[in-house]
């Protein structure tokens, strides 16, 4: 519901002060703990508390097009409300349905610019609009971020703006976070500790947002400028060699991205908060076509299946034993990834592949086809390979190495999304920004890359279990992520090494299981050998049951970049349960309170008494629980443990 007009108590005030009038409006979250204050003169500047606590001090925010009628800020109307809806998603991610509870703030300028704020109780955000019927040019956009110094930061440092967003999170002081350092997002910050974290949603026909240090804890937004010349450097790459002197291009009346600001008293708080699907457009359209599931990849291990008769590799009969190991387990999807098809013209397929072949193979096993390309060849060709695509019968498209985020990249975004939609295709983005809000605006956009992932397990020592407690905290804020979990060959710290042919993963087994409960990705890889799974019952008892889609969500006991423990409600009612730890062993014990009414039986797998040592070491148990029993987890360094609790 909406409630027009100045009678909500506390939403709004005004104050006249100094030589040059002010304007001040106060909105306050639903329940009262959330202060956003906007200050309105020569400038328009913000701050944000809670519990009457500062945690960003006044903040420049501004817009600019060469539109404008003037250089000043005079509000011209002012009007707040409050809303208290609930969303029901067409793909579940976190949840089944979503409160939806904010107060709002719409302030019109004699401009023609105008500038929305909400608050809500576990964060805020803001964007600009505009009323334009012509063409015009945003010329620059200020947002910034004015902290406490002494504060931390969990931040993804990049060289520039031509980039996968695949970074480690570096953890800073604020005050040492200066210009040389910029980021993408999100990012995370702690201030007189509480946690907050930074993104954007609804990013449309416009730039994304990016992040450059100031200096004494201040941070402000940064934006890749319209690309004037671009040069192809590869089969794959696109290099922008100069810029205009704007940010977007547009031609009429546009909702600009909404700039958002999560607030967590704990670190679990970040796990569950939905704000980026909250403030994305809804979707129009029929998508009941939709279906998430799990997928088994093979690009990670270089199809270097063994114990066959057939020579492995780009082939059909290589993918002919995928489509029977997913038939076998429950797998909805199998991805062909590069090599499939020339990577200059998605028609002239590889000597051994016959994709309407495996399609129809496929489809009598109950399994479905996902196809992978650069985004430089779709670009190219894309109504005639989707039409095609969908002639054979292939269910989805994994787009890869966009590697940008200007107005012009995040419009080829879009334009993927719509075209895909239109023949009933899902899609996955890799080499990709962060998700703003895709899986409400374009479900069938499933999940996205632009996370430092399992891939990298092939080539570098990055991927650790104190990174892999980082990012759900981070990454998986902003939307699903596409880490492709499932490694089989797991080792401790030391016995890691690169093997690109048949990956190491570090941390133990469990940690890999646990992660298909912990990470959100609606279209979720197997990223290992199916011959690996083969010879692991065990794993795979688990692995052919979990879901990808969850009813509820709850998180249990974390803390960034050391512990990670959640309670999942799948479709169909069971209860799961994943933890992780990072280097350190530990023992948690979790409350099972969320069970509700009733017996229910609980198997869970765990890692092995020599799971320390040998970290591929997993034990799988059975018992029995109710609402009233309580879970007792023991996980070794770099380990984890999953359940899954059915009622009896």
């Amino acid at each position: 519901m909406k409630y027009k007009g100045l009678s909500i108590t506390g939403l709004l005030f005004f104050c006249l002060s100094g030589i040059h009038a002010q304007q001040r409006y106060t909105v306050v979250s639903p329940d009262k703990t959330v202060t956003l204050t906007v200050t309105v003169g020569t400038a328009i500047t913000y701050s944000l508390s809670q519990d009457n606590k500062e945690l960003i001090a006044p903040s420049v925010v501004s817009f600019k097009t060469d539109a404008d009628k003037a250089a000043t800020w005079k509000v011209s109307k002012s009007t707040s409300s409050a809303h208290d809806g609930m969303l029901t998603p067409v793909i579940m991610q976190k949840s089944k349905t979503i409160i939806d509870r904010y107060n709002e703030l719409h302030l019109d300028f004699s401009n023609g610019l105008a500038l929305e704020w909400r608050a809500y109780d576990n964060g805020i955000a803001w964007h600009w609009l505009t009323s334009s019927k012509k063409p015009y040019k945003v010329l620059d956009e200020q947002a910034g971020f004015n902290m406490d110094k002494d504060g931390r930061a969990w931040y993804p440092q990049e060289d520039g703006m031509f980039s996968h967003n695949e970074r480690k999170y570096i953890q800073y002081r604020l005050d040492s976070i200066d210009e040389q350092k910029l980021a993408s997002l999100p990012a995370l910050f702690e201030v007189k500790g509480t946690k907050l974290l930074f993104t954007e949603s609804g990013l449309f026909n416009y730039a994304g947002m990016w992040l450059r240090g100031q200096g004494g804890g201040q941070l402000k937004a940064v934006f890749p400028y319209y690309p004037k010349e671009k040069k192809v450097t590869s089969d794959r790459d696109e290099q922008v060699t100069s810029r205009e002197n704007y940010i977007a291009a547009v031609q009429g009346p546009q909702s600009f991205p909404w700039r958002v600001v999560m607030i967590a008293r704990q670190d679990g708080d970040l796990l569950v908060n939905q704000l980026v699907y909250q403030l994305a457009p809804p979707a129009t359209g029929d998508y009941s076509w939709v279906k998430p599931g799990k997928v088994q990849w093979d690009w990670w291990h270089y199809n270097n299946i063994y114990d066959v008769d057939f020579r492995a590799g780009i082939n059909n009969e290589t993918y002919k034993y995928y489509i029977d190991f997913a038939a076998k387990y429950g797998i909805e999807y199998v991805l062909l990834d590069e090599g499939w098809c020339d990577t200059r013209d998605l028609m002239k397929l590889s000597p051994g592949i016959d994709v309407k072949a495996l399609v129809d193979y496929a489809k009598t096993k109950n399994v479905n086809i996902l196809l992978w390309t650069s985004w430089l060849v779709l670009d190219k060709q894309l109504d005639m390979a989707l039409d095609k695509f969908r002639e054979w019968g292939v269910k989805g498209i994994k787009v890869d190495f966009m590697q940008r985020d200007d107005q012009d990249m995040v419009n080829y975004y879009e334009k993927v999304s719509r075209a895909a939609a239109a023949r009933q295709l899902m899609v996955d983005f890799h080499g990709a920004y962060k998700p703003t809000g895709w899986l409400r605006t374009y479900p069938n956009v499933l999940t996205s890359e632009g996370v430092l992932g399992n891939e990298i397990s092939k080539f570098a020592d990055w991927i650790t279990p104190s990174h892999t407690t980082t990012i759900p905290f981070i990454r998986m804020a902003a939307g699903p992520m596409d880490f492709t979990p499932g490694g089989m060959l797991n080792v401790q710290k030391d016995s890691w090494s690169a093997i690109p042919a048949e990956p190491l993963t570090m941390g133990t087994r469990c940690n890999q299981l646990a992660m298909y409960v912990i990470y959100e990705s609606p279209l979720q890889m197997l990223c290992d050998l199916p011959t690996h799974y083969y010879h692991e019952p065990v794993a795979m008892n688990f692995l052919q049951t979990v879901p990808t889609v969850w009813q509820q969500s709850i998180a249990l006991q974390s803390k960034v970049g050391e512990y990670v423990a959640m309670a999942r409600q799948a479709p169909n009612g069971d209860w799961y349960i994943g933890a992780m730890t990072n280097w350190t062993a530990r023992e948690m014990k979790i409350d099972l309170s969320f069970l509700g009414e009733g017996q229910f039986t609980i198997d869970s797998w765990k890692d092995g008494i020599n799971a320390d040592r040998n970290a591929k070491d997993c034990k799988m148990e059975s018992g029995t629980a109710d609402s009233k029993s309580s879970l007792t987890i023991k996980m070794v360094q770099g380990g984890g443990f999953v359940a899954r609790i059915r009622k009896k």
